[in-house]
């Protein structure tokens, strides 16, 4: 599967969005092996956080001033949530810059996988409250999408979201998923 994403990302431009008064962010969509099937890692985001707290999101956040490039931000945000080291990423790609409607970031997504086989996580109890691992296959599957009601200033939109469980993906997140999974789809 690896060589698949490596390969559906190598010829791809992704769309960069020009910065004009969102803030710098960067995400990982990391790929981690489990018994021999290839899952996803999210994270639930903490409730004590001020933004998106409680949310599902991919490992990430916003750059900082020792951040030379925005995968620098991704890869130390990576090791920072998580604990997973820079050099324990092979990083595949990137995809399309996504934006947050009510916090003003830019997303830049990357793409990458996780070098070595299992282990142990070390999570920041601070900024993530839970990490899952979603099985790949799982997230391809049509029952995989629905819907998300969102309150935009008192009128309830439905935003496209995917479901796992009792846990709800949506927003930029699940735009980025979406794409992902666009890309990396293997025609019948």
């Amino acid at each position: 599967m690896r060589d698949h994403v490596r390969l559906a990302l190598s010829g791809y431009r992704p769309a960069e969005i020009a910065l004009q008064g969102y803030r710098d962010s960067a995400v990982l969509v990391l790929l981690h092996e489990q018994d021999g099937v290839e899952h996803l890692l999210f994270q639930v985001r903490s409730s004590s956080l001020l933004l998106h707290s409680g949310e599902i999101g991919f490992p990430g956040g916003r750059r900082q001033g020792e951040d030379g490039t925005l995968l620098d931000t991704a890869l130390r945000e990576v090791e920072e949530e998580i604990g997973v080291p820079r050099d324990h990423v092979d990083v595949l790609g990137q995809l399309d810059d996504t934006l947050t409607f009510s916090s003003n970031y830019r997303i830049r997504p990357y793409v990458g996988a996780l070098s070595l086989g299992p282990r142990e996580f070390a999570i920041d109890a601070g900024e993530v409250h839970e990490l899952l691992a979603i099985p790949l296959r799982f997230l391809q599957l049509p029952e995989a999408r629905g819907w998300y009601p969102v309150d935009r200033g008192g009128v309830v939109e439905s935003t496209p979201a995917f479901l796992y469980r009792e846990h709800v993906i949506w927003g930029a997140t699940a735009r980025v998923l979406d794409r992902f999974l666009a890309l990396i789809e293997v025609p019948a």
